[in-house]
């Protein structure tokens, strides 16, 4: 079979739980009920005990792939000297579902021109292939039954068992389509259902393609790029949990940063940093729903947490906090690239920067969507007298530095944020803060940054206090207001930036070597987030037509849908946990700043 670049798959998912699908025709990575379940197809990251469903023609010497139009609906197209076919992949939203089963991915097959010659393949691992299933047939398809989940395929042709799995050959002549059905299932009764069930394809796209437009209609976006802004809001909201409005970073696990390395990390939850970004992107475009939902769910965060405690970095899509690292052995990682990581070590971590993302999305939210509620801002209050209190401690800082907590300068910048945006909604609705004792500290951080956090030999802000490294993440200065863009010190920030961690179009967060030690082995591709940062900082800066190239420069390393992962690799090829929330998002801000740029107005 053999492993497929990450850049090869096209997403596909239900707000629920997504699926990886191969230009090949292949399922290989799908979790189920949610995105942090166990997987049921794991091939992604090991080709052969992580199991698989493909339907392909037996025949096919060209395969194109593509999305229907403002829709998550994907097209696999394959053309060969005897016909051309097509496979629509989609997963139906909840509401538009009809019958039991929660979550379930429809698979159709056409032949387009000529007769088609097809074979399906379904061989599920569940629980990371950990689990065994039993296979039973029954009406149209079958059941695989494990411990402690069951799925079922439904199919108008009989399956022939195979080993773990079912396969079956079928002739479909032009015109002709077949529907296939696999539904996770709860209960042996569900089973019989699921088994004789009606195949209602057509129905079941219609009504998920009306979702996708519906919800894209809402976009107010009409700039420059609108094709990539649109496909970057579609995969920020495949990337939310829809009954709780978190979002997940990413829906993979352990694709490595490095090929043979060891950062290799599962991004399948809930950071509060990449979810107030997102919302913060969302709201860009006139997207409201999804921040009103998470306002709930973060909401439920604070009150968790206790009198003098952080907030966590991070949790699991419903809120809960086992996120215990797990490295599973027996899979050999995605292109033989190992640790493969369940859970995330990093949840234990000190990130203080997570409050100042949070608070600037909330109170971008508390003036332009809805006034936050006084329950939510005694919340947030707490927050900010504890940011006031503890600024000053090191931390772990955005990158997760797995080595020594370090005085982070980007990690101030948000604390500054953090206290500065408390300031305008408590002004704004007269709402109890200690107003001296925040704006005190949010001065007192100002002043230790200019003081601590800049290099004057070289004219740049750097990585932490005292440090000589230079750190992308200082892009972010003038986005959150700290600086004007075009200060001196900023310019000569972009200029190190260009000269130190760029290559070409493309950025690196940090230099691994020597003088930012991160505590891991090995290096790492280019950050994809740096160079939609460099963009947008230089469009703030009056830059415009090189940040202009720059960035269609790097929209050419988005893969043939549109979709980027975390890093691109030295030689162009996608590397990290695929799609990643954090570069669509900074996609969205870099295209709305730029575009703003060069039509005059003020950014």
């Amino acid at each position: 079979m053999g492993y497929k670049p990450i850049e090869n798959y096209g997403l596909i998912g239900d707000m629920h739980t997504a699926a990886l699908v191969g230009t090949d025709g292949s399922i290989d990575w799908c979790c189920l009920p949610r995105f942090d379940s166990p997987s049921v197809f794991a091939r992604l990251i090991d080709d052969e005990h992580g199991g698989y469903f493909k339907i392909a023609p037996l025949e096919s010497v060209r395969r194109q792939q593509m999305y229907m139009p403002d829709t998550a609906v994907l097209i696999t197209r394959f053309m060969s000297p005897g016909g051309v076919a097509e496979l629509v992949d989609f997963m139906p939203i909840k509401h538009a579902a009809a019958g039991p089963g929660s979550h379930q991915i429809v698979r159709v097959a056409k032949a387009v021109r000529g007769t088609v010659e097809f074979r399906l393949e379904c061989f599920p691992a569940l629980d990371y292939a950990r689990q065994k299933h039993e296979i039973i047939h029954e009406g149209r398809g079958v059941v695989f039954r494990g411990s402690d989940i069951s799925v079922a395929l439904t199919s108008r042709f009989p399956l022939a068992t195979v080993d773990t799995g079912v396969c079956v050959e079928f002739t479909l002549r032009e015109g002709e389509e077949i529907t296939f059905l696999l539904r996770q299932v709860e209960s042996l009764a569900e089973e019989a259902y699921i088994a004789e069930a009606r195949l209602t394809g057509r129905e079941l796209l219609q009504n998920t393609i009306e979702y996708w437009k519906t919800w894209l209609g809402q976009c107010t976006y009409t700039g420059r790029w609108r094709e990539m802004v649109h496909r970057s809001a579609l995969t920020l909201k495949l990337l939310t949990h829809d009954p709780t409005g978190a979002v997940v970073a990413a829906p993979t696990t352990s694709i490595p940063e490095e090929l043979g390395g060891e950062r290799n990390w599962d991004y399948r939850f809930t950071w509060i940093r990449d979810a107030a970004l997102t919302l913060a992107a969302f709201m860009q475009l006139g997207f409201t729903e999804e921040t009103v939902r998470f306002m709930g769910w973060l909401e439920d965060r604070a009150k968790e947490v206790e009198e003098g405690c952080p907030l966590r970095l991070m949790y699991r899509i419903d809120g809960g906090v086992e996120l215990d690292e797990t490295i599973l052995d027996h899979l050999e990682g995605y292109r033989r690239s190992r640790p493969v990581r369940i859970g995330n070590g990093a949840a234990d971590q000190l990130q203080l920067d997570i409050y100042g993302e949070l608070l600037t999305a909330i109170e971008i939210f508390d003036a332009r969507v809805c006034r936050i509620s006084y329950d939510l801002w005694s919340h947030l209050r707490r927050m900010a007298y504890w940011v006031a209190d503890n600024w000053r401690s090191p931390d772990e800082g955005i990158w997760e530095i797995r080595g020594a907590r370090r005085q982070f300068v980007y990690s101030k910048l948000q604390c500054w944020a953090a206290l500065d945006r408390a300031l305008r909604i408590a002004h704004r609705h007269g709402l109890p803060l200690d107003s001296e004792r925040v704006t005190r500290e949010r001065d007192a951080i100002f002043h230790a940054i200019m003081e601590e956090g800049y290099d004057r030999e070289r004219g740049t802000f750097v990585q932490y206090f005292g440090s000589g490294a230079v750190d992308a993440s200082a892009l972010a200065i003038p986005m959150v207001g700290f600086l004007s863009p075009k200060d001196p010190r900023m310019l000569g920030t972009l200029e190190c930036i260009a000269e130190d961690l760029s290559s070409d179009s493309l950025v690196y967060r940090y230099e691994t070597g020597s003088a930012a030690q991160d505590g891991l082995r090995g290096s790492e591709g280019t950050f994809n987030i740096c160079t939609f940062w460099l963009v947008e900082a230089m469009a703030l800066a009056g830059l415009v037509e090189p940040a202009r190239l720059l960035f269609e420069k790097m929209l050419t390393h988005a893969n043939h849908l549109g979709l980027f992962a975390e890093e691109t690799s030295a030689s162009g090829e996608s590397i990290g946990n695929y799609p990643q929330a954090l570069t669509h998002l900074s996609l969205i801000s870099a295209a709305c700043a730029l575009d703003k740029a060069l039509g005059g107005g003020v950014v």
